[in-house]
């Protein structure tokens, strides 16, 4: 409907602007000056001709009047001919004056066919700088709704993509259905979603992987421990100096296993340990833009950000604020303080909602991996968002504190300084 309007407007305005060029490209009177008002005018010089002193002009033409002998008796303005030749030259209108049957002087009227000409052109070019203003308010006004409908709805699907790919999950697309790309923007919500089902999923098979390692890990050392031990006692009392070896090969061996079984369960908690992070100089004042991006529920007020140079991830930066946020968000549900500060060479970023925290025994394990907090309970999670934080934090050469606050779990993102400033 509204690109009907815009073309509909842009063709009218089009009709306007050719229409005034035809009319003033179309041939016109060769003589544009008015005859009535010539006649008007000698009339009434002929009516005052016994006294001119007395004579005013009843139109809006510039004449001089002139005696037989040429003298001049009459002129409205100064700068007119004054004689019947620069009458001709300038090509301007004369006409005798008779008194009585007989003629007693001429009436020059200057031509104002050049007046006349520019006025019209004047004109002209008003209704063409109207319709060129008109049509570029169209545009404008067309270019704004594009931004609107299509511009920006992409330059969302671009962060939101951004996010994807970086792993954060938990943030959803905002969409407007009444938008132009609605159906567009609901669809790559669901994709979000069945990525999120499916890294749930996975996170549960990692925690199903861990506890079998666990339950293997406990179930092969115990059998092992006894073997080792009956070993042992056996190379104690072996009185054979080959049966002794024999025990103590057994004793080697199960030593060995034990190492490969403890190499087993230590395998699974260093795969997040891959995750890559490459830091770079970073401007602070991104960060705005960062928590901003994060707090996409608008429950902060985001504090200006003093100047200075970081070194940082800005991707994995985006996806610990997106965690913090999001886990304040399902465990809370609360307003969210965020505070801004500087000390020795680093920039925190203190995050504080106001659920009124875990319990202190709890704290030291939140940044573990697979572990949440007493207060979880019936709420979706892997228990990966803050060793993920925690990590990628520590490989920016930053950290990552988490405390009970005054209000709430607070939780403060130390972000290094860069070497360079």
């Amino acid at each position: 409907m509204k690109n009907r309007i815009f073309f509909g407007g842009m063709l009218a305005v089009l009709l306007i602007e050719a229409a005034v060029l035809i009319l003033f490209a179309l041939p016109g009177k060769e003589n544009l000056q008015d005859t009535v008002a010539v006649n008007e005018t000698a009339q009434a010089v002929q009516n005052d001709w016994a006294d001119l002193t007395q004579h005013r002009s009843r139109t809006d033409l510039d004449y001089v009047v002139l005696d037989l002998d040429g003298t001049v008796l009459y002129k409205t303005r100064d700068g007119l001919s004054e004689s019947i030749n620069a009458a001709i030259r300038h090509r301007d209108t004369t006409v005798d004056i008779a008194v009585g049957g007989a003629t007693v002087g001429k009436l020059l009227v200057a031509n104002n066919v050049a007046q006349i000409f520019q006025a019209e052109k004047r004109r002209v070019i008003v209704a063409i700088a109207l319709a060129i203003l008109l049509q570029g308010a169209i545009c404008a006004g067309y270019f704004f709704y594009l931004r609107r409908v299509v511009i920006q709805p992409f330059q969302k699907l671009k962060h939101f993509a951004q996010r994807v790919a970086g792993g954060n999950l938990d943030i959803p697309l905002e969409m407007d259905r009444k938008n132009l790309f609605g159906a567009f923007t609901e669809s790559f919500d669901m994709m979000r979603a069945e990525l999120k089902k499916a890294r749930l999923a996975e996170a549960e098979a990692d925690r199903s992987k861990k506890e079998l390692v666990a339950k293997l890990s406990h179930d092969i050392k115990t059998p092992v421990a006894s073997i080792k031990a009956a070993s042992e006692v056996g190379a104690a009392m072996a009185a054979e100096e080959k049966v002794r070896e024999n025990y103590e090969r057994i004793i080697q061996k199960a030593d060995q296993i034990n190492t490969l079984i403890t190499n087993l369960f230590s395998a699974t908690l260093e795969e997040l340990h891959e995750l890559s992070v490459r830091p770079t100089d970073l401007k602070s004042e991104e960060l705005h833009t960062l928590l901003k991006n994060a707090d996409y529920l608008h429950r902060a007020v985001i504090p200006p950000v003093p100047d200075c140079l970081l070194f940082a991830d800005k991707l994995r930066l985006q996806q610990v604020f997106d965690n913090l946020f999001a886990n304040s968000y399902k465990y809370a549900g609360t307003k969210i303080t965020v505070t801004v500060s500087m000390e020795d060479n680093y920039l925190a970023i203190c995050i504080e909602d106001s659920g009124g925290g875990i319990d202190e025994a709890e704290l030291p394990l939140l940044k573990e991996k697979f572990k949440r907090g007493s207060n979880t309970a019936n709420i979706d999670g892997a228990g990966l968002g803050l060793y993920i934080c925690d990590a990628c934090m520590e490989k920016m050469g930053g950290r990552l504190d988490i405390e009970n606050g005054a209000t709430g779990l607070m939780a403060t993102v130390w972000i290094a300084l860069s070497r360079s400033i």
